[in-house]
């Protein structure tokens, strides 16, 4: 079959995004501006042909417009064990009623993605309008079959047996992803910190998705953490290093994991230095606007205001390739160590933003924090205590998440951090929970007062 060009309604996509859980524009008016195609796989012999479009959408609050990724598979008939895949259907002048379905969902469409990609192993194959690359020296098996995860948030990625996943972009911007160009850096260094890449699918010069390393047997290192700090609090009488679930020692090996992969990509891409007081600058501006949004943020505004200073003082700082949104959820624990993943960066930011060489500190900060956030969390989930049941809960999870952040600064750091040291990883640590505040005003107002008391603990002796 032939991939329809005539016909397709662009109203049908509104419908569909909005009860998907990797859409981002949700709660928020749009119309859909645009739908281009980028590519059709498929030969119609035996598979359904996919049909890779482009959907842009328009905000109706700014003006501002987004691009996601809906590739579609199409039949003649109804495949009623896609509907819950359904995106619309239409009469195309030449082969007559098309049901189109999400693409990623269909078994017979994403072996489509994987066999292309089994023809670039000698070098870039064409397929539809669309280019697959393969790295050197990694072998994929080409006739497993797919699964969908379920869960997934900003992306879409499918397990081909116990070989590979496949991650498909949907949120598209223009241009190079970094998690393809960082995972190819630590691929080629044959680095043992990451889940290495198989290849990727461009258009142009704009990543769609990449093909690398099913970690299988990988348990998630944010799950650790919460399975760490339940066995603490399920035993009153137990300091954290005595607790079965005492964490320190994968903290420890976390932060050497890090080093290692910052090493990497200081020998292999760019390395320049920033000013501090540009870098203190930019933290003062995202304080200014946080404090429209949360005002419970005002008497914490002084100590602040005097970290930013004292960052801005240091004069040059070293900035590279790093992974700009890391924690706990970014991580995996193998039966070989710690593997880090998903180097996209900060989804909020801009793609000109995420491939700006950055203080490695940015990425130790958003480790801290989440140390911070995995107390917590549990202790959410004990709302049955009274409160001074509470209260030695939460001082023992203070203890458990200090114990932790000292033992991976300690590992990355190799050693006692210096004075500067301190300041920048202070500093980043304080402008991450500025940054959570908004957020959790914004989406779980209840959960504000775990950055607030970050933030009030700046300063303090």
């Amino acid at each position: 079959m032939n991939a329809p060009t005539q016909g397709i309604d662009p109203a049908v996509f509104g419908p569909y995004l909005t009860r998907t859980r990797w859409f981002g524009g949700k709660g928020r008016d749009f119309t859909v501006s645009d739908v281009r195609r980028l590519g059709v796989l498929g030969d119609g012999d035996g598979d359904p042909t996919v049909d890779v479009l482009l959907v842009e959408l328009t905000y109706a609050d700014d003006g501002t417009t987004e691009l996601y990724q809906v590739p579609l598979a199409y039949y003649t008939e109804p495949e009623h064990r896609l509907d819950h895949a359904f995106v619309g259907w239409w009469e195309d002048a030449e082969i007559g009623w098309v049901h189109a379905y999400d693409a990623l969902h269909d078994r017979a469409a994403t072996r489509l993605w994987l066999q292309a990609f089994g023809a670039a192993a000698d070098g870039p194959a064409e397929a539809g309008g669309l280019t697959f690359h393969r790295l050197p020296g990694q072998e994929i098996d080409t006739e497993a079959s797919g699964t969908l995860f379920t869960g997934e948030q900003s992306n879409s990625s499918i397990a081909f047996g116990e070989d590979s996943v496949l991650k498909l972009f949907r949120k598209v911007t223009p241009g190079p992803n970094p998690d393809i160009t960082t995972h190819e850096v630590l691929t080629l260094a044959d680095s043992p910190d990451v889940a290495h890449l198989y290849g990727w699918v461009e258009h142009g010069d704009t990543h769609l998705g990449m093909l690398q390393q099913f970690l299988r047997t990988a348990t998630d290192g944010w799950d650790l953490a919460l399975t760490s700090v339940r066995n603490l609090y399920a035993d009153p009488e137990l300091a954290p290093r005595e607790a079965g679930g005492d964490f320190s020692g994968e903290a420890g090996r976390l932060g050497d994991t890090l080093r290692e992969v910052h090493v990497v990509l200081h020998e292999r891409l760019e390395q320049t230095t920033v000013s501090a007081d540009f870098v203190a600058g930019q933290m003062n501006a995202r304080l200014d606007a946080a404090l429209r949004v949360v005002p419970l943020l005002e008497p914490h505004e002084p100590a602040l205001r005097a970290l930013f200073d004292r960052l801005a003082g240091l004069g040059d700082v070293a900035a590279q390739r790093v992974h700009g949104d890391l924690h706990l959820g970014q991580t995996l624990r193998t039966a070989l160590g710690w593997k880090i993943v998903d180097f996209e960066g900060e989804p909020a930011k801009t793609l000109a933003e995420r491939i700006l060489p950055d203080s490695p500190w940015r990425d130790v900060a958003g480790m801290l924090r989440s140390f911070d956030y995995a107390a917590h969390a549990v202790e959410r989930s004990h709302d049955e205590l009274d409160e001074v049941a509470l209260a030695e809960l939460r001082t023992r999870g203070a203890e458990w998440v200090e114990r932790n952040q000292r033992y991976f600064l300690a590992a990355y750091a190799g050693g006692d951090l210096t004075e500067d040291q301190r300041t920048l990883v202070t500093a980043y640590t304080a402008d991450k929970a500025v940054y959570e505040t908004v957020y959790e005003t914004r989406n779980r107002p209840t959960w504000v007062d775990i950055p607030l008391a970050a933030v009030a603990r700046i300063g303090a002796p």
